[in-house]
């Protein structure tokens, strides 16, 4: 049987605690992350224990490994969404999904203080050969970045080495298609034009909503028909739901409502007759066929759209749809135009988000007020909304010089 230690007063000491009668004096004895033995002294006991409770806490924490630079990229990532409280849980999540997929199992290994500028280039390189969009390629820097920028401030490497690695990533990918822009007023009245078929009628609510408000995805799926003022003609958007995987359900995808993207999401869309009737339409179809959406959301039903299975739709599911669409379309103008002697008019592959781009643009074509632009969209920050009028203006500034080349005013 182990001898029971103790201290002066009779007091049990725990295991690594040691009473040094000679100097009175309490020291505690611990192995480190490196097997290197440390000490900590104390006059008083309670003190140590509290000592001892830091060291504790420190050591499952990861601080020791952290503060002595032997850490690698994927403590450095947790460390720092731990530090990003205010994230919502879906946001949150997102970004977790896609720090796991694409970095945890091999460039997260490394050491943080062996990285340098080359190896991040490299890496985001070879992403892009795997078959990743650009656009992904900086969602995962959009995470590297400021994880390097917390190990910097916290002086445990000295330089990012992740500072303006995008840039000659773009810089070398100068040979590769531009990035997708709106629709052109005639490739989307073709695809529109195309949901008349019998076999895609039923996507035609949708993508009239989704063309005629410009709400985000997650926004349409919040839709409910309260939310609907037909004798104000508006649109009250006023909830957002995601589809993402979940930390606390095993990274399963599932649904979440929550308040839409950004405060200045919850708005008032005056509602167009063309979207006007696609909720009737939608309506007239449910009351017809009895496929309504049967799903509650913290406690809240009577959601518009559902897919057959009368559970909401995803912006993957949606998506996919499109592509499904666009290609049939195509396919068919491509006969149609040859038969009819003319250029065929093709619809690029593109998005719900483009969907919500390409009414941004119609919007700016015809409307000059920013500020109306930026309220009907929810544009947190202004600057997105003038990208958008400044491309829409540069298109239309051309045109007006076309015209004026036919009126001989010089």
């Amino acid at each position: 049987m182990a001898k029971v230690r103790k201290d002066s007063k009779g007091r049990v000491l725990r295991r690594g605690e040691l009473y040094l009668r000679d100097r009175d004096l309490f020291r505690y004895s611990y192995i480190d992350s490196f097997g290197k033995r440390r000490y900590i002294y104390s006059k008083d006991l309670g003190e140590l224990r509290e000592q001892e409770t830091r060291v504790k806490k420190d050591e499952l924490d990861g601080i020791d490994i952290y503060a002595l630079a032997k850490s690698d990229l994927n403590f450095v990532f947790d460390r720092y969404i731990e530090t990003k409280l205010n994230l919502r849980s879906s946001t949150k999540s997102n970004y977790v999904y896609l720090y796991n997929r694409y970095v945890r199992k091999g460039f997260g290994k490394k050491k943080i203080v062996e990285i340098k500028y080359s190896d991040v280039l490299f890496f985001y390189q070879s992403l892009i050969k795997e078959g990743l969009s650009i656009g992904t390629v900086e969602s995962v820097h959009g995470l590297l970045h400021p994880s390097f920028n917390m190990a910097v401030r916290d002086n445990i490497i000295r330089n990012n080495p992740s500072d303006h690695v995008m840039a000659e990533v773009k810089k070398k990918l100068k040979g590769r298609p531009e990035p997708r822009h709106a629709l052109t007023f005639e490739q989307q009245q073709t695809f529109m034009a195309f949901l008349d078929r019998p076999e895609y009628s039923r996507w035609k609510p949708i993508f009239t909503v989704l063309f005629g408000t410009g709400v985000r995805v997650g926004e349409l799926i919040a839709l409910r028909w309260e939310d609907l003022d037909f004798n104000e003609n508006k649109i009250n958007v006023v909830h957002n739901i995601t589809y993402y995987p979940r930390l606390d359900s095993g990274s399963r995808c599932e649904y979440e409502m929550t308040d839409p993207k950004t405060e200045s999401g919850t708005r008032t869309i005056p509602m167009l007759d063309k979207v006007r009737q696609a909720f009737i339409d939608e309506k007239q179809y449910q009351t017809e066929t009895g496929n309504h959406n049967i799903m509650e959301m913290e406690g809240l039903t009577g959601f518009i759209f559902c897919n057959r299975f009368g559970s909401f739709h995803n912006q993957g599911s949606i998506n996919r749809e499109i592509k499904r669409i666009v290609n049939d379309c195509n396919a068919r103008e491509q006969v149609n135009a040859r038969r009819e002697g003319r250029k065929p008019v093709v619809v690029p592959s593109f998005s719900c988000h483009i969907a919500r781009h390409t009414f941004c643009t119609r919007l700016c074509e015809n409307e000059t007020n920013i500020k109306v632009i930026q309220m009907i969209m929810g544009h947190k920050d202004i600057q997105t909304t003038l990208d958008i009028y400044a491309e829409v203006s540069e298109s239309k500034k051309q045109d007006v010089f076309r015209q004026l080349n036919s009126t001989n005013i010089v």
